[in-house]
């Protein structure tokens, strides 16, 4: 698998053994390694431990949290797949959240110039996003995702089961990307959103709203799988969003993802209200709503400056121009949306101050 793929398969089981007990089979014996975390270690992989030992597959755990998603764990899978004789007709099933999806799949899409991989993602935010759609990277020089590729997995196994076993802020952190998806593609799926008891989790009716939340993601991916249109509607919120997440780590109070895109996501809403005339009685009933949900990350405006610089190492970024994904409506996205400095500091202020 040295080139990219187009498309996923992309399997909703509560199986995970048998669905990953198919797909290990075809390749060849010692020649599947699973690279898994701290915490699914404990708690996921004993549903598949049948297969792992069925077929002697062998197995790595590193740290957890956005810090470890870094150069030095992928040189430490790196020498873990080099020492037990992995080559490219080997398997990596990648067991985790997102950082572990992201950073499994850029090792598999590097090792050996490129070998096949699996996501089984244990986290909400990593079912409805990160191990979805091919983009696989790590961290560096204290810049999000900033070295990766595109290489979609062979397959992601999604079972709602494993999110019996995240906290109420994770679970939080994943809504967000799906209440993303649904502002800039699908009222019915926001609506269905905006009705769901948060507090009272029902696993198995949220495995169809997952499934809603990942057509959105996939029907962008299968369009422009490198992000050069369409796909560039998915941002919204992250430009402004990973802003306020190096920012919050540089500062020594980091937040979860998710919560740093609901922060963009009101930031940019502001925007949208200016540059192409969302609705404003709309806009301050979102926000509201995030706020009360999400809490609110505080800033001075002595940082809007760094909020902006960091805003302007993001990757869709086209020359000197911060390049935003904005909507006009919940529904319609417009993307390559200019904003000047201005205007960005002016929606800074407007979530400083809410």
């Amino acid at each position: 698998m040295a080139t990219s793929k187009i498309h996923s398969n992309i399997i909703f089981s509560q199986k995970v053994a048998d669905e990953l007990g198919k797909i290990v089979q075809q390749f060849p014996a010692g020649k599947v390694f699973l690279l898994t975390e701290e915490t699914p270690k404990e708690l996921c992989l004993p549903s598949i431990n049948n297969v792992i030992e069925e077929y002697g597959i062998k197995t790595i755990s590193i740290r957890g949290g956005e810090p470890n998603k870094s150069v030095r764990s992928v040189e430490q899978v790196w020498e873990f797949l080099s020492k037990n004789g992995a080559d490219r007709k080997s398997l990596l099933i990648n067991i985790g959240g997102g950082m572990l999806t992201d950073l499994g799949g850029f090792v598999a899409s590097t090792f050996k110039r490129g070998m096949s991989f699996v996501n089984i993602p244990t986290t909400l935010l990593a079912q409805v996003d990160a191990s979805l759609g091919g983009k696989t990277g790590i961290n560096f020089n204290g810049l999000k995702n900033e070295i990766g590729v595109f290489n979609e997995p062979d397959a992601v196994i999604i079972n709602t089961g494993f999110l019996k076993t995240i906290d109420a802020d994770n679970f939080l952190s994943g809504y967000a990307e799906m209440l993303k998806h649904g502002l800039i593609k699908n009222p019915e799926h926001w609506e269905e959103l905006m009705q769901y008891d948060l507090k009272k989790v029902d696993y198995d009716s949220l495995q169809e709203i997952i499934a809603h939340s990942v057509a959105v993601k996939e029907w962008h991916v299968q369009n422009d799988l490198t992000e050069k249109n369409i796909r560039k509607a998915l941002n919204f919120g992250h430009t402004v969003g990973h802003a306020f997440e190096s920012y919050a780590l540089y500062d020594n109070r980091p937040i979860l993802h998710g919560f740093a895109v609901v922060y963009g996501m009101i930031v940019e809403l502001y925007l949208s209200a200016k540059v192409c005339g969302f609705d404003q009685v709309k806009l301050n009933e979102i926000n509201q709503w995030m706020l009360q949900t999400y809490g609110k990350f505080e800033i001075e405006s002595s940082a809007y400056d760094e909020l902006y610089e960091l805003m302007t190492h993001d990757k869709k970024n086209e020359g000197s121009r911060i390049n935003f994904t904005l909507i006009s409506t919940i529904g319609q996205v417009e993307i390559n949306k200019d904003c000047s400095k201005k205007l960005i500091i002016e929606a800074l202020d407007y979530y400083r101050q809410l």
